[in-house]
């Protein structure tokens, strides 16, 4: 069996997702091969090489990939794709965006999200907002896979040696262009790679209340979060929206601060190592999850905390 990894990167930094991406493809055994598909994306398929357990890079390296446009990128994917057992991708917006359309081109089945590996053809994946664990058999010819990061261990970035391969193929589907991004910037830790993440929700009131949870997180190094009911009355952008409709994260602490714990939300976070949980309503579900709670208003409670960090 060998194995094609889609990488996750911006053509400057090989995402860590992909090295998650990897290691459900180790545990599917066989041969890995990594496509890194970008413009200018060199030193991402040197960083492919170097990750344990690869054994060939290729590199398609076109402007048509430069924003890897899906509807450019899953041609080329479903292409290379006939010559592999199986196609894995990280469950992100980009995997989203394009393994879908490669599992239509090439007339199969897609599995989704998947946390565990059985054997190369059955897997594990979440369903009913991880509330039950579904196993999946495919008997497809090419098995179309997007990955939960957090449902793998990364394997090590360093310590391989695989041989980089240009791809000449160049696929322009011509119907859609980048037009435009707009990126947040923070100095805080991003979302899904932060050790540790301090959330909000409906109980932070409004926006400006968030400003004791971002004390909070300078202190501790941590990313903030928000819950979708924080998100959706609009106290924060949907970037920082944690959950099953938002980023799904698995930090070594969680601190949820007057999040209820709706069920879209614990689909996001309930595999974080430690969970916290700060809330006056003793009743609220995220305390069924909780490792610690502390039943109490967070006004008081959060800087309180933040005095002993």
């Amino acid at each position: 069996m060998t194995i094609l990894v889609i990488a996750e990167h911006d053509n400057k930094v090989l995402a860590p997702a992909t090295l998650n991406t990897v290691a459900a493809a180790a545990k599917i055994g066989g041969d890995i091969h990594v496509l890194v598909a970008g413009q200018g994306a060199g030193a991402v398929a040197e960083a492919a090489a170097k990750v344990a357990g690869v054994s060939k890079v290729l590199l398609a390296d076109n402007a048509a990939y430069a924003h890897q446009l899906p509807e450019n990128v899953a041609p080329l994917v479903a292409e290379l794709g006939t010559g592999y057992s199986h196609i894995l991708a990280a469950a992100t917006s980009n995997g989203k965006n394009i393994l879908p359309r490669v599992a239509a081109q090439l007339d199969v089945d897609q599995i989704s999200e998947i946390v565990s590996v059985e054997s190369a053809d059955t897997f594990k994946r979440p369903i009913y907002a991880g509330n039950a664990i579904a196993t999946v058999q495919s008997t497809a010819a090419v098995k179309v896979i997007t990955v939960r990061a957090t449902g793998f261990d990364p394997v090590a970035a360093e310590g391989g040696s695989a041989a980089v391969e240009a791809v000449a193929a160049a696929h322009d589907a011509g119907t859609s262009s980048f037009v435009g991004e707009e990126l947040a910037k923070s100095d805080r830790p991003e979302l899904t790679a932060a050790k540790i993440v301090v959330s909000g929700g409906r109980g932070m009131q409004n926006g400006d209340n968030f400003k004791h949870l971002y004390a909070l997180a300078d202190k501790l190094g941590a990313a903030v979060g928000a819950s979708r009911a924080a998100v959706d009355a609009g106290f924060v952008p949907n970037d920082m929206q944690v959950g099953q409709t938002g980023k799904i994260v698995a930090p070594q602490l969680y601190i949820a601060v007057g999040i209820s714990g709706a069920i879209q939300h614990l689909a996001g976070m309930k595999d974080s190592k430690v969970i916290v949980a700060i809330n006056k309503d003793e009743e609220a579900p995220i305390f069924q999850v909780a490792d610690y709670g502390l039943v109490a208003d967070l006004f008081e409670a959060v800087p309180e905390l933040e005095k002993l960090v």
